[in-house]
């Protein structure tokens, strides 16, 4: 019998977050941090909230379909 283990999630408390060099003064963007398998995404104007996590993959497809126009 095989057993799956997943990874433990990184903690975020002392994630380093960066916005994205197009954002504006109106804090009206989301702001990311870099995680071992992907990335987590959090709304700027609310830093509270629950951040998203993307794995690697779905967050690459999601980039290109932004820089393609097909998102």
């Amino acid at each position: 019998m095989t057993t799956h283990r997943t990874a433990p999630t990184p903690s975020l408390a002392e994630a380093t977050w960066f916005k994205s060099s197009y954002s504006t003064g109106a804090n009206n963007c989301v702001e990311a941090t870099p995680l071992p398998t992907g990335i987590a995404v959090r709304d700027s104007k609310d830093t509270s909230r629950t951040p998203l996590r993307y794995t690697t993959a779905p967050w690459t497809t999601f980039c290109a379909g932004i820089t393609t126009g097909t998102l």
